[in-house]
C-alpha cells in the first residue's frame, strides 16, 4: 500500500464508522496493514485494518472468506475481533483491534505462558466441536471424499504451483508424492479448523482473540495440531506435548500421532508451494528475503517431520570454508552502510531492516554461495551415478528421478533434500529473525 492508499483508508474508514480519524499507523510487517483510532462522539474506537497481501499466494482465500469466518465464528460465541465493515478499494477488513498481545514467548512467567496455552486449546477443541452448518450456510465447502478430507486444502496451492512453475522444485515434488502415497483415513468428520492456527492474542493468562483466519475450511480437526507444529517454528507457543495432552483431555479421547504428523508435513509444504512462484518470479515491493526465509524453513520442516515418523537418521552437512572473492569487500561495504544505527519504530523501521537483511544475505551468497551449490550438485550426482556440474541441469535430473523412484528411495531423498535446505539456511544464518534455531517439536 502507497501512501495514497492509506489516505484512502482513512478516508472509508470515517465514513463508514461515522467519526474522524486521529492516528493511523501502518503495522511494522510484510503485509498491509494499519492500526487506527477514530474518535467518534464522546467514545475513542481502536480499530485494524486488515489488508489484502496483493501478491499471488492470496488468490486461493480471498478476504471476504476470512471476513466471513469471524462472523459465523463471533455468532457462535468464539472470541475473536468484531468485523466492521469490508472496504473493496483499497481491499481490506476493518475490524476491531482486540486487547492483548500475540507471541507467547512474551508471556511474564511460565505460569502465564501454560495458562494461556490451556486456554487457547480449550477454545480449538470448543471451534472444533461447533456445527458445520451454519459455516456451508456461509459459502464453505465439506470435503467431498475421505482422500479430500485427509488432502485438505493440499489440491488448491498445488494447483497454483502447477500453473507458476517454471523451475525444477525436487523437494516440493517429492513432499507432494510422499503425502499422496500416505494418506491416513481420517478420525473424525469434516469441522471448521482455524487452518493456520497458533494465532491469537492475550492478556493476564488468558486468550483475548483467536486471530488470522484467512486459511481457515472445513476440515479434519488433527489439521490445526499440525499446523501448531508449524506456527510453533516463527512463533513459540511452548511445549505442544503438553498442548496436545490439553486438547485430548477437552475432546474426550486421543489423536493419532501419525495423523498429527502427517497434517504437519502437508500445512508446512504449503509455505514452499505458495513462495516458489513468488520467488522464481520476484519483482521490487516484495519482502523477498522473508519469502526467502520461509521458503526454506518451511522446506526443511517436512523432511524433519518424515524423518521422525520414519526413523530416519538426519545428519547436517559438512559447510565450506570462507570463499572471499574480488566482490566481497563490495557486498560487506554495502551490508555495513545499510546496518540500522538506531532502533526506529513502525514501517519505516521495518524497510530498513529488510534492505539490511538483504544485503547480508548478498554477501553471504557471493562468499559461500558456489561452494555450497557445488555440494548440492556433489549429492545429486552421487545419488544418480551422474556427472553434472550445472545446477539446473541437476535438478531437473533430482525431480525427474524423484517422479519415478519408488518409497524405498525415500529415506535417501529425505536426507538428500534435508542437507540441501540446511545449506540453504546457512546463506541466511544472520537474518534468519524469529526462525534462528528453530526446529519442529517432536511428539514423543
Amino acid at each position: 500500500m502507497s501512501s495514497c492508499d492509506e489516505s484512502a483508508v482513512r478516508k472509508w474508514v470515517e465514513a463508514q464508522m461515522g467519526g474522524r480519524v486521529v492516528e493511523c499507523s501502518r503495522q511494522p510487517r510484510w503485509r498491509p496493514a494499519y492500526f487506527l483510532e477514530l474518535e467518534r462522539e464522546d467514545e475513542r474506537l481502536l480499530l485494524y485494518f486488515r489488508g489484502d497481501r496483493g501478491i499471488s499466494d492470496s488468490s486461493h482465500y480471498a478476504l471476504e472468506h476470512e471476513m466471513t469466518c469471524l462472523q459465523v465464528l463471533e455468532a457462535q460465541g468464539i472470541p475473536v475481533p468484531h468485523v466492521f465493515g469490508f472496504c473493496s478499494e483499497p481491499r481490506g477488513i476493518l475490524m476491531e483491534c482486540s486487547p492483548g498481545r500475540a507471541d507467547l514467548s512474551t508471556a511474564h512467567d511460565e505460569q502465564e505462558e501454560q495458562s494461556v496455552q490451556r486456554h487457547y486449546m480449550e477454545i480449538l477443541a470448543q471451534i472444533h466441536a461447533l456445527d458445520p452448518e451454519p459455516f456451508i450456510q456461509a459459502g464453505l465447502k465439506a470435503p467431498s471424499d475421505p482422500d479430500r478430507l485427509a488432502l485438505a486444502d493440499l489440491p488448491l496451492w498445488e494447483r497454483g504451483y502447477r500453473r507458476a512453475k517454471s523451475q525444477p522444485e525436487p523437494l516440493i515434488e517429492f513432499g507432494l508424492l510422499w503425502l499422496k502415497r500416505n494418506v491416513p483415513p481420517p478420525a473424525d468428520s469434516a469441522c471448521f479448523v482455524c487452518g493456520d492456527s497458533g494465532q491469537f492474542l492475550f492478556d493476564d493468562g488468558r486468550v483475548t482473540a483467536v486471530i488470522d483466519l484467512e486459511l481457515a475450511h472445513l476440515g479434519d480437526p488433527a489439521e490445526d495440531l499440525g499446523a501448531l507444529r508449524s506456527r510453533d517454528l516463527s512463533e513459540p507457543l511452548g511445549d505442544l506435548r503438553r498442548a496436545i495432552a490439553a486438547y485430548e483431555e477437552f475432546v474426550g479421547h486421543p489423536v493419532d500421532r501419525f495423523l498429527i504428523d502427517y497434517h504437519t508435513v502437508r500445512f508446512s509444504l504449503t509455505t514452499p508451494l505458495a513462495t516458489a512462484p513468488i520467488l522464481t518470479r520476484a519483482r521490487p515491493g516484495v519482502d523477498l528475503i522473508q519469502y526467502l526465509c520461509w521458503f526454506h524453513v518451511y522446506s526443511r520442516a517436512p523432511m524433519e517431520v518424515i524423518a521422525m515418523a520414519r526413523n530416519i537418521e538426519l545428519a547436517p552437512p559438512t559447510l565450506p570454508g570462507d570463499t572471499s572473492n574480488r566482490h566481497t569487500p563490495f557486498f560487506d561495504d554495502l551490508s555495513q552502510r545499510l546496518t540500522p544505527t538506531a532502533a526506529r519504530d513502525g514501517f519505516s523501521g521495518y524497510a530498513g531492516q529488510t534492505a539490511y537483511r538483504t544485503a547480508v544475505y548478498l554477501a553471504r551468497l557471493n562468499r559461500y554461495g558456489p561452494a555450497l551449490e557445488a555440494d548440492d550438485i556433489a549429492d545429486i550426482n552421487e545419488l544418480l551415478g551422474t556427472r553434472y556440474q550445472d545446477r539446473d541441469r541437476a535438478d531437473d535430473a533430482l525431480e525427474t528421478w524423484i517422479l519415478n523412484a519408488s518409497a524405498e528411495a525415500d529415506a535417501d531423498l529425505v536426507r538428500l533434500l534435508h542437507r540441501r535446505c540446511l545449506r540453504q539456511e546457512v546463506l541466511l544464518e544472520p537474518v534468519l529473525g524469529e526462525f534462528a534455531g528453530a526446529r519442529i517439536q517432536p511428539l514423543d
